[in-house]
């Protein structure tokens, strides 16, 4: 099981023809002091399964500070995995999380990280930087 692709974004969408559309990536957000509160983020990952891998798998999705004691299930999902054919690439779950009013109690570091099959994979990251108000634009 490996990470293929992972985004924290303002808007991502599924499409008919399977690829995804992702808009607005970002890496860090200024707040005015904390905790912080983000009113809108989307959590875009997409797992690709080993190609032994197939029937019923749960993973969940935490998102937790480096180094401050925080960490926050995000996502606690089971899915189904087909096994590919001998022409197929191995299959992929994409996953798209809408998180709303999403609560950063420390500046710094914080990481999604993915849990499954016994393994955990860092995701996306976003950094919190404490800012004056007047240049978070509020």
């Amino acid at each position: 099981m490996q990470l293929r692709f992972a985004a924290i974004c303002e808007d991502a969408q599924p499409r008919p023809d399977g690829r995804l559309d992702v808009h607005g990536i970002f890496h860090s957000l200024p707040a005015p002091g904390f905790p912080a509160l983000q009113d809108h983020m989307v959590l875009v990952i997409v797992i690709e399964w080993d190609r032994e891998d197939y029937g019923r798998y749960r993973f969940q999705v935490t998102l937790d500070h480096e180094t401050e004691p925080f960490s926050e299930r995000v996502l606690d999902v089971e899915t189904e995995v087909r096994k590919p054919t001998d022409f197929e690439a191995p299959a992929k779950t994409p996953v798209i999380v809408p998180m709303h009013e999403v609560l950063f109690p420390h500046a710094g570091q914080y990481t999604f990280r993915i849990k499954a099959k016994g393994k955990t994979i860092d995701g996306p990251g976003v950094y919190l930087v404490e800012v004056p108000e007047a240049q978070t634009g509020a």
